[in-house]
């Protein structure tokens, strides 16, 4: 699925920069030698990556909740379908 129109991101491009450490959006255009150009991708990205992050540190995880991520379960369920 494309997550970034402007710059044909799918959302295996944007998981493979998250796997080669990416944590930041601006790490994952980097890591596909592009940039952000409307930004209507950031909110997705910050889901991807917010999933990833509960993924890999459970207690990082629990602080990001308390935060409130807001980033809708369903919303990082849609965007990790292949």
């Amino acid at each position: 699925m494309i997550v970034c129109s402007c710059n044909a991101l799918s959302h295996k491009d944007v998981e493979a920069a998250i796997d080669s450490g990416a944590s930041r959006p601006a790490e994952i255009y980097s890591a596909r030698r592009c940039k952000a150009q409307c930004g209507n991708c950031v909110p997705g990205m910050l889901c991807m990556l917010r999933s990833a992050l509960r993924d890999r540190d459970p207690a990082a995880a629990a602080a990001s909740e308390r935060a409130g991520s807001g980033c809708l379960l369903a919303d990082t369920d849609r965007m990790s379908m292949s």
